[in-house]
Formats: C-alpha cells, structure tokens, sequence
C-alpha cells in the first residue's frame, strides 16, 4: 500500500516540491519511527537523522531538530533559547500543532505555524534524513537546505 497518498505525507511531499522539485518523499519497507530505526532502514550513521522534537515553551510551542544520536537538552534549550519553562509537548499537542503523529513528525508542513530551532551538531553531516508525515516516510536533505526550508535557526540544544 502506498502511504504517499496520506494527507500528511501528501502535505510534506508539496512543501518539499515547492522548495526544491528535486526533494522527494521515500517510503521504507519498514519502520522509520525512532532514529536507530530510520538509520537502520537506510543504512546510515544513526547521528544522520534528524529527530523532529515538539516543546512546550512558555505559552508556546517550539520544535527542535535534533541528530538522531544527541538527546535533546531541556537545561540548554532554556538557557540558550532564553525559555523559562521548557517540557516535552503532549502526544495530542504535537497532533494538533503540527498534524503529525510521534513518530512520523517533519521537519516541514505543519498545520500551524512553529519556531524552529536546529541543533548544531547536524552540521556534521553531508546528507540528512527527516520524517515525512508517517513512521515509514522520510525525505533526504544537505544541512544548508534544511535551515533554509525550515527557516531554522541553528544552536547548540542537545548533549
């Protein structure tokens, strides 16, 4: 069965097409929800994945790309990115602020609109992987573009 015809794939994949025609959504054969997974699904460094990571902050809802071998810092997300409070979003609010399920949340194509903070510590890597709206979907991505289509701003938020 094919999952690019899932609305929230489908919504990446026009997001992708509208940055750059040559992005495309890649269906695995198998599970892509954690990193370990997705490296292992794709043959590649576990640190090449980035992990699409919904926070509440403040009064707000923040996303962090993080390398798939880096856990984010709740204790460098606030000093760096100037937070107070800083908690892991609910599984419902990653829903409804971003229409993606855990699991499957990209990078890009979110229902509302979202700050984006990247971690520095994927600039190590010539090509990245992010999920694309569903745990068997990703798209591959140089770091550069990452922080152009996402308007991310890069920072050192994990350990």
């Amino acid at each position: 069965m094919s999952l690019l015809n899932k609305e929230p794939v489908k919504r990446v994949e026009k997001f992708l097409n509208e940055f750059d025609l040559k992005l495309k959504v890649i269906q695995l054969n198998s599970s892509a929800r954690t990193a370990l997974e997705a490296a292992s699904s794709l043959g590649c460094d576990v640190g090449a994945i980035v992990k699409s990571l919904v926070f509440k902050t403040d009064n707000k809802f923040t996303l962090c790309l993080v390398a798939g071998d880096k856990k984010a810092s709740l204790n460098k997300i606030k000093k760096n990115l100037n937070f107070k409070d800083v908690s892991m979003a609910s599984a419902n609010d990653v829903k409804n602020i971003t229409g993606f399920t855990i699991g499957g949340v990209s990078p890009v194509g979110h229902l509302n609109k979202i700050d984006v903070y990247i971690d520095n510590s994927l600039e190590r890597f010539g090509t990245l992987f992010a999920a694309a709206g569903h745990p068997n979907c990703v798209f591959e991505i140089n770091y550069l573009n990452l922080q152009k289509i996402t308007n991310g701003l890069v920072n050192e938020i994990s350990e």
